[in-house]
């Protein structure tokens, strides 16, 4: 399925989602794992890199006036070339970034929809890092981090839950037979939660807040296995203008959660549809495997067994299915 010279074999890989960045080598693996963040300055003249990564990321919804944190991707898809440039230079180690006589050649996983435009940033991204880039499908290379035989003349159904985005790929024999993506990853529910509590309770929450009531409501759904938790709010009041706390219960974020998973299902059963009879068999044996870092999502697999009757398979450390599969890569 992948196969490359001893020339033209790739020396690292690099997993671009909207919530982090990771860089594989083929001897040590995850060598770099970090927010996809990147802080600048001088933004009106010359803008200069100020921090990225970890550190970038604890300057989210602080920064003064002259400076600006920027994520690269949103929804899946990069829409910061410079700033995607950055953080790659940032993220990949110089001694592999440039060699002597040539750019060192790097796989890159791309979402199975991405367009021609997409794709064609991305590369243009890795090229000014230095890198000599190859795209590879997110999807297929998630099955395989996953343990999956996409080789095999055997149907398996992935649903990759990421940060910016979720898709559905139906794999056989090496490929993608059918792929359907929609824009509701983790970011989406984060987003989902903060606007919730904009209308309902009249309190401004950040971006880092909604991660932290999602991660929150899924410790207690873990624990407790029910709604009857309480999460406490920390933002700022639009009534007093001020700050405020406030608990909420569990249920009530249940709910937003609810919605939220209910269009990734939409879009497995769309799949679903679409398959043919064979294939279907094959899923009706196999089941669903939910990859991604958003995949942990409480209510998410059980929602899919439920509207779909098959059942749903959570990876093993779902958020490094695509950064085990470029790693497997790399050794082959």
């Amino acid at each position: 399925m992948f196969s490359f010279s001893s020339w033209t074999r790739p020396e690292l890989a690099i997993d671009f989602g909207t919530a982090n960045l990771r860089v594989i080598t083929r001897d040590s693996g995850v060598v770099f794992d970090e927010p996809s963040l990147c802080c600048f300055t001088d933004l009106a003249t010359l803008p200069r890199l100020v921090a990225a990564g970890t550190a970038a990321q604890a300057m989210v919804d602080r920064t003064p006036r002259m400076l600006s944190v920027r994520r690269p991707l949103r929804r899946g898809v990069l829409q910061d070339i410079p700033t995607a440039t950055e953080l790659l230079r940032y993220a990949v180690p110089r001694e592999l970034r440039r060699k002597p006589w040539r750019k060192a050649r790097a796989l890159i996983g791309v979402p199975a929809d991405a367009t021609q435009a997409e794709r064609g940033a991305l590369l243009t991204a890795a090229t000014d890092a230095g890198l000599s880039p190859e795209l590879v499908l997110e999807p297929l290379v998630a099955a395989l981090g996953a343990g999956i035989r996409v080789d095999e003349p055997r149907g398996a159904l992935v649903v990759d839950c990421g940060a910016g985005t979720t898709e559905v790929a139906l794999i056989s024999l090496g490929g993608i037979c059918l792929t359907r993506s929609v824009r509701a990853g983790g970011a989406a529910l984060d987003q989902a939660i903060t606007d919730h509590l904009h209308f309902r309770h009249k309190i401004l929450i950040g971006r880092q807040s909604a991660e932290r009531i999602k991660k929150d409501y899924a410790a207690l759904n873990v624990e407790a296995r029910s709604d009857d938790g309480l999460i406490e709010v920390r933002g700022r009041s639009l009534v007093s203008m001020s700050p405020q706390s406030m608990q909420i219960s569990s249920a009530e974020i249940g709910r937003v959660v609810k919605k939220h998973a209910m269009k990734i299902v939409k879009v497995v059963r769309d799949v679903l549809n679409e398959t043919s009879p064979e294939l279907s068999h094959d899923l009706y044996l196999n089941g669903i495997l939910l990859t991604g870092g958003s995949a942990v999502v409480p209510r998410l697999p059980q929602m899919i067994e439920h509207e779909t009757g098959l059942p749903v398979i959570l990876a093993q450390d779902p958020s490094l299915c695509v950064a085990q599969g470029l790693h497997h890569i790399l050794q082959g």
